[in-house]
């Protein structure tokens, strides 16, 4: 990390620490009063939106349900496979909590990220300790993505909007795989919402 003055914030992204096993000791053995921010959306929209986009890069792979179930007539998931294992979140978090305080943590919904920017964001500069200058005239829907853009209403450069891997078209699932998935995430989400104090309505 570059070195930091008192006066200021420095952010780094990097998707994969949230469910690397590592990371947790290694953050906190650098600095133990870091902030955390954790973008989470529904597990089995997450799951299938991984799966679309491995399929643009590898066509030849076996199909979503193949991939999601041990035995699917049984409702036996799969759960070495990845993008299910991913959005088991409770499992991740219980890693983290034991390097930091759940109030350096702050979970951002990734449906609420889409439908309302300006309010998502606004609680992220709250956790951090930020006047709230990002709002909603900083952002603008993008119809053909189906994802919000950002820009700087001061500015006349061009909007910042998600790059060619995002937004899209998903897979087309079946309906009861979705609701076996559901139905599997269902325990690890209540889960989840009880340790963050925060009901994501993924169910």
């Amino acid at each position: 990390m570059p070195r930091t003055l008192d006066s200021q914030i420095t952010l780094e992204k990097t998707p994969s620490y949230f469910v690397t096993r590592e990371a947790p000791r290694r953050i906190s053995s650098m600095s133990h009063e870091t902030k955390l921010i954790v973008v989470v959306r529904n597990p089995v929209t997450r799951a299938i939106s991984d799966y679309t986009q491995t399929l643009s890069k590898k066509p030849d792979i076996p199909t979503f349900e193949d991939l999601a179930f041990k035995n699917r007539s049984l409702g036996l998931v799969d759960t070495s496979w990845n993008a299910i294992r991913i959005g088991m979140y409770i499992l991740h978090l219980e890693n983290w909590l034991q390097y930091f305080r759940p109030s350096q943590m702050h979970f951002v919904s990734g449906e609420r990220l889409i439908t309302d920017p300006a309010g998502e964001m606004g609680r992220v500069q709250d956790f951090l300790g930020l006047k709230r200058i990002i709002t909603d005239k900083h952002f603008y829907f993008n119809r053909t993505k189906g994802f919000p853009c950002l820009k700087k209403p001061e500015s006349s450069s061009q909007p910042r909007c998600l790059g060619k891997s995002k937004g899209r078209t998903h897979v087309l699932i079946d309906e009861e795989v979705i609701e076996q998935l559901q139905e599997f995430y269902r325990p690890f989400n209540t889960k989840f919402y009880e340790t963050v104090g925060q009901d994501f309505k993924w169910d």
